[in-house]
């Protein structure tokens, strides 16, 4: 039996639990495991914002779990890209994704390379957003 490559990516921006989940359930469904980050510049072209913590640390913490074999910097959103540089067979997204345009996409054009896309529950009691939210509350209150 062939080595399952594993794929995950997002910005991890504010480091949590949710971000943990999807990593330690990836890796449980594949023999390696490459998690990309999305680099500051990506984020700010799809998300119009720059996250909180920047890129080369973001990826640091993330080379740092040992649930992740390789980490990388992405610059793309563009699977097929990704796929042609790591040579995944499985691609672990969030279900907050699922049937998100993007994703049907990546789908339809991975699927003649045999991808599987696996899509994880998502975290519901916190994200990077609400933390955010949460801080900025606090930071307010102060003043």
């Amino acid at each position: 039996m062939s080595k399952i490559i594993g794929y995950t990516v997002g910005v991890f921006d504010l480091f949590h639990i949710g971000h943990l989940n999807l990593i330690k359930k990836a890796k449980k469904n594949c023999d390696y495991l490459i998690v990309g980050v999305n680099s500051d510049k990506l984020v700010m072209q799809y998300k119009n914002k720059i996250p909180v913590i920047p890129e080369k640390e973001r990826l640091e913490i993330i080379k740092s779990l040992k649930y992740v074999d390789e980490a990388v910097l992405i610059n793309t959103r563009d699977k097929l890209d990704a796929f042609k540089k790591y040579n995944f067979n499985k691609i672990f997204v969030g279900d907050d994704w699922k049937n998100h345009p993007s994703y049907n996409d990546a789908i339809k054009i991975l699927k003649p390379y045999g991808v599987e896309f696996t899509f994880f529950p998502y975290t519901k009691t916190t994200s990077s957003t609400l933390i955010k939210n949460v801080l900025l509350d606090l930071y307010n209150k102060q003043e």
